[in-house]
């Protein structure tokens, strides 16, 4: 019953026209958008609608929130979801959004806790994400990710990836797959590319992937999925198999896309 009636209040939203006004937006906001086709940016659009009235958006640090910035993040978001069985990031409730770089308060320990270890002070983030929580976007990052992918950061892509890998109710660098035979692929290339940036990282050899991502296995799948996105050609030349487990699980080819504009082709029309 309430899945029947969430699927009647998103076709009511998908069924107003994309304003013209947040279209522009994602032109500008969103170099991935122009590389889509047609029937992908429809579909993003309409994923967009249902993402910005779902989910509960907070401006904080003086921030005010506009559309320019609700279409900006959705976009990116969204963009993961693109060819993906999804429901809108269901485990995402509130979004928010920061001006510029932010540092949070220090985590206090519970009533019932006890520290092992010193509580780690608290550091500046540009994203953040909870696994029963919500997620901290920073605005001025989440600009810059989206319109220059070359750079190879989009501070979106990373913390919303960190959401798929919780679906499963782990944070583990393993997002729900399909069956046996994609875990089994998953596993063995995954495991060896993060072991190798590990062994880079500690010997302060520079890696093709953010040696971020060797925290541990959750941050690699977020780093590895900023660069599948946005340096797709860099992973091609130096793990072909990362690219193709990637590939297989987002269902996208964004290699193939690269360098498009078919917005332009639209304008000549």
């Amino acid at each position: 019953m309430f899945q029947w009636l969430a699927n009647y209040r998103r076709k009511k939203l998908t069924s107003v026209p994309f304003p013209p006004d947040w279209e522009e937006i994602v032109k500008c906001n969103v170099a991935h958008y122009c590389m889509l086709e047609d029937a992908e940016r429809a579909h993003l659009r309409a994923l967009i609608q249902v993402f910005i009235a779902e989910k509960d958006w907070k401006g904080c640090g003086g921030l005010t929130l506009t559309d320019e910035i609700r279409v900006t993040i959705s976009a990116q978001a969204c963009l993961l979801l693109l060819n993906l069985p999804h429901n809108y990031y269901q485990n995402v409730e509130s979004i928010i959004v920061y001006p510029s770089t932010v540092v949070p308060p220090q985590r206090k320990l519970g009533f019932f806790e006890t520290a092992l270890a010193p509580v780690e002070d608290a550091h500046p983030i540009i994203g953040q994400a909870f696994y029963q929580g919500p997620i901290i976007i920073i605005w001025d990052a989440a600009l810059h990710g989206g319109r220059h992918p070359e750079s190879g950061h989009n501070v979106v892509y990373h913390e919303f990836a960190h959401k798929l890998d919780m679906l499963d109710g782990a944070a583990d660098g393993t997002p729900p797959l399909r069956d046996r035979a994609e875990y089994r692929d998953w596993v063995q290339t995954c495991s060896r590319e993060y072991l190798r940036l590990r062994h880079d990282a500690e010997h302060g050899k520079k890696s093709f992937l953010n040696a971020y991502g060797a925290i541990n296995e959750a941050e690699f799948f977020a780093v590895a999925t900023e660069q599948f996105f946005d340096q797709p050609h860099l992973m091609i030349k130096h793990a072909l198999d990362l690219y193709q487990v990637l590939q297989e699980y987002y269902r996208q080819d964004p290699a193939q896309r690269l360098g498009r504009n078919n917005c332009a082709a639209e304008s000549t029309v």
